[in-house]
């Protein structure tokens, strides 16, 4: 009910004010700071005062953070992320699922709790799924498709919050004044952590105890394959394809972290391939809407593709799975018109040819073939 007051909208409106005017302010004080110490010590103090006011914002709006927790009942929260306000998301087996994910979510990989709390996740899934009614497949549907957009978000956060701990690493202005104001900057969000867990007690954080990113990109995983096996891989697919700001966060994340989420794009372009496929009798519209659903996947993950699958210790892939992949991407190019071939060949080859630590995927084949069906069209015209 309170979703759309002032004082929840208000405090919204500022942060993105104040963050836009600050990046603007920003852009023009980096080109100074690379030609001075002092400035560039200047810029960091200024960075880390507004990532801590950013950080004690809300708490100037008490009212637009007010939970609930003490009262706590098995029902979610309304605004929880996982139940829909559908009549299948408003059951009992519904919460229950939805809790469970919930807590799969919050627990951390080292408790063992978390296999038992997540084992009877599965079990449930697999009793809706195998009961074999439309109504509890639409459970398993609604749950798992809300607990994925849940954890991109989740993951999407958490990516950004990694980049503000690494600012200035990959920036000009490197060396040991540099080093110690990150380790400053640190220390400072680290202390508006704390507040902010105060001020906003029950809010869901990227920081809670459990939510590292590398272990909400397993999940996702996780969630992608049980939405697969439940029949619903085009809630993941068209998910996955829309997340074009995290497919940008991960060519700058960490080595581990891009094998994750490698591992969640090849299996859902291993799924998407066939999608709208199946039946002659689908609909024109729908042909044309996963064919741009395929489209917007290769443009956000086949960089991720080019520059990652060598893994950390192993490649990611086996010989045999690249292959399989290779093939598959492929095979979902030519199903492209011939300019979206075109952009996505075009997109390839720029990461296949300036990434100096992998040379795959290798789609020489589709790009030959679109060199040659470009040829014919030419001469046609």
């Amino acid at each position: 009910m309170m979703e759309n007051s002032p004082t929840t909208i208000a405090p919204l409106l500022l942060r993105n004010l104040v963050t836009s005017m600050f990046i603007y302010a920003d852009k023009s004080i980096l080109n100074l700071a690379e030609k001075s110490k002092l400035l560039e010590m200047i810029r960091y103090v200024v960075v880390t005062s507004f990532l801590f006011f950013l950080r004690l914002l809300p708490s100037l709006f008490p009212s637009s953070s007010h939970h609930q927790v003490d009262d706590y009942t098995f029902k979610p929260h309304k605004n929880d992320g996982y139940v829909t306000g559908c009549g299948f998301g408003d059951s009992g087996i519904a919460r229950a699922l939805s809790q469970l994910l919930s807590c799969v979510n919050d627990i951390p990989v080292s408790s063992r709790k978390y296999e038992i709390v997540r084992s009877l996740a599965e079990r449930l899934i697999e009793e809706n799924q195998r009961e074999d009614i439309e109504a509890l497949r639409e459970v398993n549907r609604t749950v798992l498709s809300a607990a994925f957009s849940r954890a991109l978000t989740q993951l999407e956060n958490a990516m950004v919050e990694l980049g503000q701990d690494r600012l200035g690493h990959d920036g000009a202005g490197r060396g040991p004044v540099q080093y110690q104001l990150n380790r400053v900057l640190r220390a400072v969000r680290s202390v508006g952590d704390g507040i902010w867990t105060k001020v906003r007690r029950g809010t869901e954080d990227v920081n809670r105890s459990g939510n590292s990113a590398e272990k909400v990109a397993a999940e996702l995983l996780w969630l992608a394959q049980k939405l697969t096996a439940c029949g619903f891989e085009e809630e993941a697919i068209e998910r996955w394809a829309s997340a074009s700001n995290l497919a940008w966060l991960s060519l700058s994340a960490e080595p581990r972290l891009q094998c994750s989420l490698f591992k969640v794009s090849a299996f859902l372009f291993k799924q998407a391939k066939d999608m709208g496929l199946e039946g002659e009798e689908t609909e024109e519209g729908n042909k044309v809407s996963h064919r741009q659903t395929k489209m917007k996947m290769l443009m956000s993950w086949l960089p991720l593709l080019c520059r990652a699958s060598n893994g950390t210790d192993v490649p990611v892939l086996s010989i045999s799975e690249r292959a399989e992949l290779e093939k598959v991407l492929e095979e979902t190019i030519d199903m492209l018109e011939q300019e979206e071939q075109e952009q996505v060949l075009s997109l390839w080859l720029h990461h296949f040819t300036y990434c100096p630590s992998s040379d795959w995927p290798n789609l020489h084949g589709s790009y030959a073939r679109w060199c040659t069906t470009s040829r014919k069209l030419f001469v046609l015209h």
